[in-house]
C-alpha cells in the first residue's frame, strides 16, 4: 500500500507540480487562514487576510483586542463572518492568555497536546486543527478532507463511509512520516479534487489519476 499510495502522490506531482501550500508570510496567518477556510473558496479568505493585515491584525494580541465588528467587517467575505470572527477571538484569546501572546510556545507543544487544545476551542473542528498542526506548527499529521474520501474512495482504495479519523490513520500508517510529505500530499489532493474531481461532473478524461480510477471504468455511475 505504501508502494501504491507514493506512486499516486508521484502521478499527481508530475501532473500538477509543487503546490506551495500553505500560502503565508507567518505561522499566525497560517492559523488564521485555516480558521476561515472553513465553507469557503481559497480567493475569499486572501481577500480577508489581506484587510485584516491592512488593518495591522494579523497578530494574535492586536486581533484579540480589536472590536468583534471591526473583525466580522473585515472577514465578510469568507461567509459566516460574525460566527468566524469569534473563532478568530476564542484562538487569539488562547494564545494571549494561555501562553502570553507567544504562538511558538503553543505551536511548540507535542501534537497530541496541541491537538487536544485546538478541539477544545469551539468552531474549531479535526480538519482546523491538523491543519494547523501541519502547516503552522509542522508536525506530521495528514490532513484529511472531502477530497480525500472521495478521490481515494473513487480510486477504489478506501471503502466508503470512513470516519476521519480512520482515513487519517490509513495514510499516516502507510507513508513516511514526514512533514514536507504530508503537507505537499494534502495540497496534491485538493488539487485533484478542486480541478476534477468533483462531486457531480468529474472531468475524468484530464484528471492525472483517471486511467486508474474505478469510478472512470464504471461510467460514472457510482452514487461516491
Amino acid at each position: 500500500m505504501r508502494k501504491l499510495l507514493l506512486d499516486i502522490y508521484q502521478k499527481i506531482y508530475a501532473h500538477l507540480g509543487p503546490r506551495g501550500w500553505w500560502p503565508a508570510d507567518t505561522p499566525f496567518e497560517v492559523c488564521v487562514g485555516a480558521i476561515l477556510t472553513q465553507n469557503v473558496a481559497w480567493r475569499n479568505v486572501v481577500k480577508a487576510i489581506d484587510a485584516l493585515r491592512e488593518e495591522g491584525l494579523l497578530e494574535a494580541r492586536s486581533l484579540y483586542l480589536a472590536p468583534d465588528e471591526k473583525v466580522a467587517g473585515l472577514i465578510r467575505p469568507t461567509r459566516y463572518y460574525n460566527q468566524k470572527a469569534r473563532r478568530l477571538k476564542n484562538f487569539c484569546s488562547l494564545v494571549v492568555n494561555g501562553f502570553n501572546g507567544d504562538l511558538e510556545r503553543l505551536l511548540a507543544l507535542p501534537a497530541g497536546d496541541l491537538r487536544r487544545i485546538l478541539l477544545g476551542l469551539k468552531g474549531i473542528g479535526r480538519e482546523t486543527a491538523d491543519s494547523i498542526l501541519l502547516y503552522a506548527a509542522q508536525k506530521p499529521v495528514f490532513v484529511v478532507d472531502a477530497y480525500t474520501d472521495r478521490i481515494f474512495g473513487r480510486l477504489g482504495i478506501i471503502p466508503p463511509g470512513w470516519s476521519y479519523d480512520s482515513l487519517q490513520s490509513f495514510f499516516t500508517g502507510n507513508l513516511p512520516e514526514k512533514v514536507d510529505l504530508f503537507n505537499e500530499y494534502h495540497a496534491l489532493i485538493d488539487g485533484v479534487g478542486n480541478r476534477y474531481c468533483s462531486g457531480s461532473s468529474p472531468r475524468c478524461g484530464e484528471c492525472p489519476l483517471g486511467d486508474m480510477c474505478r469510478y472512470k471504468e464504471r461510467g460514472h455511475t457510482s452514487p461516491v
